[in-house]
């Protein structure tokens, strides 16, 4: 079959999706999404495309990676959106991933005629996603997807390498994503998950009931993940860095300043579940028996990421978001102010952290680490927003902040000493 064939009969099957979410959704019109994003700026670059929430950064997955979604039914009709500038858009905001390892989530449904990209755009877009793209996509999630993609996947099949064809993982329904990512952190639209819904209906013949979910278990006695500091200071005869943090800095001190790409590679799913375990049992971790670096470097962001609060706080996020509005030269004050605001004990524990992402940065010149790439890595583990996650366009603030923290460490945390404080 020749590819305008299977252009023709990739119209057709597209047509027959159309038919089948107008009869289970009761004629819905087709609406441009609406803004979803407040802290969008007006003068961002990409901002006649990013308005529609297209492309949302969605938190971690199972592994730390960051994930990045694309929701197909935020497309408005193809007259209303330069398909040229949603691909540059889209690689403008990969860019800021592709040093490290990251997921993607494409949620298909929504993808209607008028609103479906040229076949041309898409054999471009393949071909523009060159190595530096592929090569640290570990996982690409397609989400309900039609007998329209299947036929896609005979027209890129050619294009399309064996180990980059390995990454593609089909889901049929949006549970399916839990045992992956973290599903709660994930900015679903409302659109995706009603046809899901109906999807489960249809295979059931009614809708799914509502899944209860268990009440949290208590704490073990010397757990040191998902709790709070506070909750590690007692238990720990009142040390104020939790021991976690202190063994995984040191050895990273000792062995790993010099690796290069220190904090961007992920891990074994299960060897960090099992040092979690090990860790909230209250056992001892030798990280010389696992043999790879990148494990201690992996297990100190899981730590940062599962707080029940941001070490940098809630009540912070709001004046962090704003250093962008703060003029160039009185920005290192302004974090500074920030900073001095914190809790004792958060203020410690991010003293000791910045401390030691300072000595990474210095050794940049062997392990590629800047201030700036640690930023990337880290700043999204220190604040998120108390509801939700943060989206893409608070992400420039947020990692200014962790860079300037980094950056000019002595001057932000040297006028601040607690007693019982320590450093690597």
């Amino acid at each position: 079959m020749s590819e305008i064939d299977y252009e023709k009969l990739a119209e057709i099957e597209l047509q027959k999706d159309e038919a089948e979410d107008t009869q289970s959704e009761q004629e819905e019109t087709f609406m441009p999404p609406a803004l979803e994003d407040p802290e969008l700026n007006i003068n961002h670059p990409y901002y006649d495309v990013a308005r529609h929430g297209i492309i949302q950064l969605a938190g971690d997955d199972n592994s730390g990676r960051k994930v990045i979604t694309f929701s197909c039914c935020r497309m408005p009709p193809s007259h209303q959106l330069n398909h040229t500038r949603l691909l540059e858009y889209l690689k403008y905001t990969l860019d800021q991933y592709v040093e490290n390892d990251y997921t993607v989530v494409y949620f298909h449904y929504g993808l209607k005629s008028v609103n479906k990209p040229s076949m041309k755009w898409l054999q471009t877009a393949y071909k523009e996603f060159d190595r530096k793209y592929k090569k640290n996509l570990k996982a690409l999630y397609v989400v309900h997807p039609t007998n329209f993609i299947k036929i896609l996947w005979n027209i890129f099949k050619p294009l399309i390498s064996h180990k980059f064809g390995k990454k593609i993982t089909y889901l049929n329904y949006l549970s399916d994503l839990r045992e992956h990512l973290k599903y709660d952190q994930l900015n679903i639209p409302p659109e995706v998950i009603r046809h899901d819904e109906n999807l489960r209906g249809k295979q059931k013949g009614k809708l799914p009931p509502v899944v209860k979910v268990p009440p949290p278990r208590p704490p073990l006695p010397m757990q040191q993940f998902g709790v709070s500091l506070q909750y590690i200071k007692d238990k720990n005869k009142g040390e104020l860095i939790p021991p976690v943090m202190k063994e995984t800095v040191s050895y990273l001190k000792r062995k790993g300043l010099q690796v290069e790409g220190l904090f961007r590679r992920s891990a074994s799913i299960q060897t960090i579940k099992d040092v979690q375990k090990l860790y909230n049992q209250g056992k001892s971790v030798n990280f010389d028996d696992y043999q790879d670096i990148h494990i201690p470097a992996v297990i100190l962001k899981t730590f940062l990421r599962e707080l029940p609060q941001p070490l940098l706080t809630f009540e912070c996020y709001d004046h962090i978001i704003g250093i962008t509005s703060v003029e160039s030269s009185l920005r290192v004050t302004r974090c500074k102010q920030i900073i001095q605001g914190l809790p004792e004990h958060n203020y410690v524990v991010l003293k000791y952290l910045i401390c030691f992402l300072h000595l990474v940065s210095q050794e940049s010149i062997y392990n590629r680490m800047t201030a700036s790439s640690l930023a990337c890595v880290f700043g999204l583990n220190l604040i998120w927003p108390s509801k939700g996650t943060a989206s893409l366009s608070a992400l420039v603030p947020l990692n200014l902040f962790t860079e300037l923290l980094i950056d000019f460490y002595m001057n932000i945390f040297n006028s601040r000493t607690v007693p019982g404080e320590i450093l690597p």
